[in-house]
């Protein structure tokens, strides 16, 4: 089984010793204010509360006035194997509307995503029920969203901590590892995520290159 990240494991890998007094119960704050904001798995998927809405209507109300390089993909961005992050679906099942936090068709991630929308899956009407079932209605449009609904064959940036209670519930869709982030890492092993993976031969010989040039690089050295 998988288990979910949680504040207090991270909190016990710092050296908090090495940090003053006051810096320590800033970071304190911080961390606790963070876990009432996380993905849990009793909400749904995007949350119905007036914040929530709040935050998604500010988002694209920015979007439609900024640049592009507002909400443009992070060109650093890597997925579970270590390389740059690949698109996801730019046209979630004919609608126009791309997947992602920031529905520019990648999976990519940051501070105002708090629940972490990096995997990319291929939703199947099994998937959506349980989905629905558990409190996460993926098949109904949300247009407030930006959100079109889903349905089988639809490919979407799932929230890390929902696939990994699918995967718990034997529920898991499967995945593009190229185009899922690599923050899925905090929530799924790699060894996990492979046994899911759609592009699973293409990512093999990914990570044999890889993995062939690390041992060139470590007999130069």
């Amino acid at each position: 089984r998988i288990r979910t990240t949680s504040t207090a494991l991270a909190l016990s890998r710092l050296n908090m010793i090495s940090l003053p007094i006051y810096s320590c119960l800033l970071l304190l704050i911080l961390l606790k204010l963070g876990d009432s904001f996380s993905c849990n798995n009793n909400l749904p998927f995007l949350k119905t509360s007036e914040t929530r809405k709040s935050s998604i209507s500010s988002l694209f109300a920015q979007e439609e006035s900024d640049s592009e390089e507002t909400i443009a993909v992070d060109p650093n961005a890597v997925n579970v194997l270590g390389t740059p992050l690949r698109c996801c679906c730019s046209d979630v099942g004919g609608t126009g509307i791309g997947t992602g936090f920031y529905r520019n068709g990648y999976c990519s991630t940051g501070e105002q995503d708090l629940g972490r929308h990096t995997v990319c899956c291929k939703v199947t009407d099994k998937f959506l029920e349980f989905s629905k079932a558990v409190g996460n209605d993926l098949s109904t449009p949300m247009p407030e969203y930006h959100f079109p609904g889903l349905k089988e064959g639809d490919i979407w940036c799932l929230c890390a901590q929902r696939w990994a209670q699918a995967y718990n519930a034997d529920m898991a869709p499967k995945i593009f590892l190229q185009a899922t982030h690599e923050k899925t890492l905090d929530h799924a092993p790699i060894e996990i995520l492979k046994e899911f993976a759609i592009d699973k031969d293409e990512a093999e010989k990914i990570l044999k290159d890889l993995n062939d040039k690390r041992d060139q690089l470590n007999n130069l050295l």
